[in-house]
């Protein structure tokens, strides 16, 4: 028996066209003006984020950034429609919705400064560790969720992923382990067309990523990602589901990566600048801008608010990456396991000698000896 209630729409569900103007639609209500106005201060925020990030990447503070722009929806939903007590398993291009979650955005560049952890209580913001494998947080986001069912919480995880995480293995453990065992998890795909380099036609020959949740029986959604209206209303709609016992869901995201897939890649060599530019008339700002204007719920002031308050932000990302770190080479062997072995030992000796030998190098080579 086809469930045909499971099935995702035709096409993805829209609150809010590229113009501004609202789009009605039968099962999907559009969230109110503060709602949507807290949103779009998200969408700044996220903006400044990733242009800064780009910017400290350029001046060498940071080893990699991937970036989300043109998909600060997807990501300011993700934080927004998620209780206190909830869960958010995150991707390594998910920055800006750690950061929407409260975690600071000096401690949620930690990992990407090249960093050994990560760097932010996990716990006292109930964000998972970013993820550099692919679909790896999705099982330990099942699990959780799982742990937190028989406890008897009132929890509900937020597992977010891309397309190119659709092709692993463990996204569909993830999938069948959380529909068998009927647990509060929503997994969130953000489609944004390339896995690096793979465009979603050589991932997969499904009508939709979403149609891929009616094999594990559970209800599957697209939603416009650069909607955040959209986003709100859909991705919400399947947290509540999990949070009253409906078991989990899947929704996919439409969207698209505006910059190369991190700063290591060129994006030149497998799409055209034509497609690219497509779809700055989809831009999630200036859509939801064009739409608080028009119905007066945003105005000038608030713009400038907004606009002071990402700059903040991004100054205090600048002056935590500006400072250079204390590090100690030890750490190196300090915390691979509880008692250091012989042969961990016997290595720290090792670079503990060599990093002698080149001080005192250096110091014979300095200018005078070494001596001032």
């Amino acid at each position: 028996m086809l469930h045909t209630d499971m099935l995702p729409r035709d096409t993805a569900v829209r609150l809010i066209d590229e113009n501004g103007a609202t789009v009605a639609d039968d099962r999907y209500a559009l969230p109110d003006a503060d709602t949507l106005l807290a949103a779009y201060r998200g969408l700044v925020e996220g903006r400044r984020i990733n242009d800064q990030a780009g910017a400290l990447v350029r001046q060498g503070r940071l080893a990699v950034y991937p970036s989300s722009h043109g998909q600060e929806a997807c990501q300011v939903g993700a934080a927004m429609v998620l209780g206190a007590g909830d869960w958010l398993f995150p991707t390594y291009r998910d920055s800006v919705a750690v950061i929407a979650r409260g975690v600071e955005p000096a401690d949620a560049m930690v990992l990407l400064k090249g960093d050994w952890h990560s760097g932010y209580d996990v716990r006292a913001h109930r964000v998972a560790p970013q993820a550099t494998p692919l679909a790896t947080q999705l099982l330990h986001a099942v699990g959780f969720a799982h742990a937190a069912k028989r406890r008897g919480e009132d929890t509900v995880v937020l597992a977010l992923c891309g397309d190119g995480a659709t092709s692993e293995g463990d996204f569909h453990e993830a999938l069948n382990f959380a529909a068998v065992f009927h647990v509060p998890v929503v997994f969130f795909v953000q489609n944004n067309e390339f896995a690096i380099s793979v465009p979603l036609s050589r991932q997969s020959a499904a009508p939709s990523l979403a149609h891929k949740a009616i094999g594990y029986r559970m209800p599957g959604e697209r939603v416009d990602g650069n909607d955040v209206a959209a986003v709100l209303a859909v991705l919400g709609g399947a947290v509540e589901r999990a949070r009253t016992g409906g078991g989990p869901s899947l929704v996919e995201a439409h969207t698209y990566r505006m910059q190369a897939h991190t700063n290591a890649d060129d994006d030149t060599r497998y799409r055209e600048r034509e497609e690219v530019q497509a779809w700055i008339a989809r831009d999630p700002l200036r859509r939801l801008r064009a739409h608080l204007s028009s119905t007066g719920a945003l105005d000038a002031d608030a713009e400038e608010r907004f606009a002071n308050g990402a700059e903040e932000i991004a100054a205090a990302m600048r002056t935590a990456l500006n400072t250079d770190a204390d590090l100690d080479p030890e750490d190196l062997f300090r915390f691979v396991t509880t008692h250091r072995s012989p042969q961990l030992e016997e290595q720290w000796h090792l670079l503990r000698e060599e990093i002698e030998r080149s001080r005192l190098d250096d110091a014979a080579t300095a200018p005078n000896g070494g001596h001032r």
